[in-house]
C-alpha cells in the first residue's frame, strides 16, 4: 500500500481531526503518534532515524495510506524525498494558541516522562521526547518565544519545499471543503471532525500510562 497523503503540520494543530477526517474520506488507516503509543516496538525505527540511520520508511508505514502528526513531522524532509508522489498537507493555526495547548498536554507529558508506571509507555515517551522536545525544539519546548518561532521556520521550510500544487496549508477549523478540493473528494455530509481536545488528550495518557 503506497503512502499517499502526508501531513507536516506539527503536533497540537488538529492533526488527530485530520486523521479522523482522512480516514472518513477513505484515505485510511492513517498513521499517527498515537498508533506509535498503541504499538510497543513501533518506536525503534524513529529511535533509529533520530540516531541518523537509514529507515525503510515502506516498513515503517506499512498498513497506511496517510500519516500525520509526530514523528512523520520532525522526517518531514527525508519522507517527502520518500514519496515523491504523495499529496502533502501543513495543518497549522495561530502559533500563540498553538503554544497555549502543546505547553497544557505533549510539553507536560513529556517532561514528567520519569513518573508514568508503564515502562513500555516510558520508553515510548522516551523517544517522543528525544525527537519533538530535543531534536524539534532544541531542549526549549517551553519556551514560547522561541517554540513559536521554530513552529513559524518549520511551516516557512515545508511550504518553501513541496512544490504549490502539491501542497495545501490548512487549518482544520476551515472544515472540509479546502481538504476535499485538494483531494478531489465530495464533501461528506456531517461536520467535520473535532477531536484529541485537552481533555481527551489526558484521559488517552491516563489510560495508556497505568501499570
Amino acid at each position: 500500500m503506497a503512502m499517499e497523503i502526508i501531513d507536516f503540520g506539527l503536533g497540537r494543530t488538529g492533526t488527530m481531526s485530520l486523521k479522523l477526517a482522512l480516514e472518513q474520506l477513505g484515505f485510511g488507516p492513517c498513521h499517527h503518534m498515537e498508533e506509535v503509543v498503541k504499538a510497543p516496538g513501533a518506536e525503534v525505527p524513529w529511535l533509529a532515524a533520530a540516531n541518523g540511520e537509514t529507515v525503510d520508511w515502506d516498513a515503517v508505514f506499512a498498513g497506511y495510506r496517510s500519516t500525520v502528526d509526530w514523528p512523520t513531522a520532525r522526517f518531514w524532509r527525508e519522507i517527502l524525498d520518500y514519496y515523491p508522489k504523495a499529496k502533502i498537507i501543513l495543518t497549522t493555526r495561530d502559533p500563540d494558541r498553538w503554544h497555549q495547548s502543546i505547553s497544557q498536554t505533549i510539553h507536560m507529558v513529556l517532561e514528567g516522562r520519569e513518573k508514568i508506571p508503564n515502562p513500555v509507555m516510558r520508553r515510548i515517551m522516551d523517544m517522543a521526547h528525544r525527537i519533538v522536545s530535543d531534536q524539534t525544539f532544541h531542549g526549549r519546548l517551553g519556551e514560547a518565544e522561541y517554540a513559536t518561532e521554530v513552529f513559524r521556520r518549520h511551516n516557512d521550510a515545508v511550504i518553501a519545499a513541496v512544490p504549490a500544487e502539491r501542497l495545501l496549508v490548512m487549518e482544520v477549523s476551515q472544515g472540509w471543503e479546502p481538504l476535499c478540493r485538494f483531494l478531489g473528494c465530495p464533501v461528506p455530509d456531517g461536520p467535520f471532525p473535532h477531536a484529541n481536545t485537552t481533555k481527551e488528550f489526558w484521559e488517552l495518557i491516563k489510560g495508556l500510562s497505568s501499570d
